[in-house]
């Protein structure tokens, strides 16, 4: 992985996380409206690129099957999360309880998404990566502190979330060179989960950013602004 990837990956996370200290009011409408950019970016990338690239395998009969796989995956992983992948915040946690199941179900979701870069390292996927891991930092950095968490100890988790999706990379590197067992051939399977990740949380922030699901006009510029640089990558690209 090239190093600016790799500082991508990590410090969009890392850097997402750490603003929780720097915000002194209530951001809540910009939250939303980075999301929203976020959501129909991550949605447009899917679309135009990963899907196509997926079915251009021999396998392709078999995506379907893995995609479906990926959004009830992303369904039962946020069980445990409780929505933090799409940027949600909740403030029923009391006391200094570590929030293990989100913690964990972050960090295999980021896993995962790290996983595909391996094989042709989509600018536009590590790009959506890393713009929607800046919501889901900033909230679970939100959920640390309303946990009373000391500042050391909420870096050194959003280190560990940061690290998780280049780690993804490095592990799917050694799957594809044979190193920890050879298998290239399920890397468009692999792909088809993370794209029914992504169909997931695209679609979450997209219709439930909003009260009622009604989209204002703020919130149709970030959609067509996130759409609109999908769009200009994917011709830059053809």
């Amino acid at each position: 992985m090239e190093i600016w990837k790799f500082c991508v990956l990590f410090f969009s996370a890392f850097l997402g996380g750490i603003a929780i200290f720097m915000v002194k009011s209530d951001k809540s409408k910009l939250l939303k409206l980075i999301l929203s950019f976020s959501g129909a970016y991550l949605f447009a990338i899917t679309v135009l690129h990963l899907i196509p690239d997926a079915y251009s395998g021999p396998d392709k009969w078999q995506i379907g099957v893995f995609i479906l796989i990926g959004f009830l995956l992303q369904i039962f992983l946020e069980q445990f999360s409780e929505g933090v992948e799409h940027g949600h915040i909740h403030k029923h946690h009391d006391g200094h309880v570590f929030p293990f199941g989100i913690m964990i179900s972050l960090c295999l979701h980021a896993f995962l998404e790290g996983m595909p870069l391996a094989k042709e390292q989509h600018n536009e996927l590590i790009f959506g990566i890393s713009l929607h891991h800046i919501p889901a930092a900033f909230a679970l950095a939100s959920i640390l502190t309303q946990n009373h968490f000391k500042k050391g100890s909420i870096v050194l988790y959003l280190t560990l979330f940061a690290v998780m999706a280049p780690f993804g990379f490095y592990v799917s590197v050694g799957l594809s060179n044979g190193t920890i067992g050879g298998l290239d051939a399920y890397f468009n399977k692999i792909m088809g989960i993370v794209i029914g990740i992504f169909l997931h949380i695209s679609t979450t922030i997209l219709f439930e950013s909003s009260a009622d699901h009604k989209i204002n006009t703020r919130k149709m510029i970030a959609v067509l602004l996130g759409i609109g640089v999908a769009l200009i990558g994917f011709f830059a690209g053809h």
